[in-house]
């Protein structure tokens, strides 16, 4: 896709609903053990959802993902968007996924799954694919109630089953949604593993 398309949908997607401006974009750094990168979140007005940046694509919706901060604050300068924090927030997917491999005998890190369950809501959002999480219910509820006041230790063996569930759903669709890499730059769009890695 050449610059002009991609900027086109880049204006379109701010464009859309919103007076330009209300919106507040960030960068946020991913790191996880098979795909790490920076993406463009953005956050919901009013009352809508936050949801991470995903442009319109013949097939499916596809993320822009940055190697560094610097890359994405460039992308989004050209559109005629800033960043409204400098730097990124940084979500440790990699501590996420080693307690997924081995939840008996590893500690749940609460903020780093806090992170990554609020970034898998707002990525599926993005890229309309919500139906690629679990359903949420009364056990996710209370769930996510616990963990919010720092009392994982205290999950039910169902409300852990969930939240196991949902992350492992929610890595999958992050390591697996189509993206566009360096978009801009002359990067291929692509889905998977391993592009671009931003450690």
């Amino acid at each position: 896709m050449d610059e002009t398309g991609t900027a086109d949908m880049f204006a379109d997607v701010f464009a859309a609903g919103h007076p330009r401006g209300r919106e507040h974009l960030f960068a946020y750094r991913v790191r996880g053990l098979d795909r790490s990168a920076v993406a463009l979140w953005i956050s919901g007005v009013n009352d809508e959802p936050d949801r991470v940046l995903a442009l319109p694509a013949a097939d499916r919706r596809r993320v822009p993902l940055f190697t560094t901060v610097r890359q994405a604050r460039v992308y989004a300068d050209r559109r005629g968007r800033k960043l409204d924090w400098p730097e990124a927030a940084t979500l440790e997917l990699g501590r996420v996924q080693h307690w997924l491999q081995d939840p008996a005998l590893r500690r749940v890190p609460p903020g780093a799954v806090l992170d990554a369950w609020n970034f898998f809501e707002d990525l599926a959002r993005g890229l309309g694919e919500v139906d690629r999480l679990p359903p949420q219910g009364a056990v996710h509820n209370s769930a996510y109630e616990r963990l919010f006041g720092g009392e994982c230790a205290a999950w039910t063996a169902a409300e852990q089953r969930a939240v196991r569930e949902l992350l492992t759903a929610g890595v999958e669709l992050w390591n697996s949604c189509p993206a566009i890499v360096k978009p801009g730059s002359g990067g291929a769009s692509g889905s998977g593993r391993g592009a671009p890695s931003a450690r």
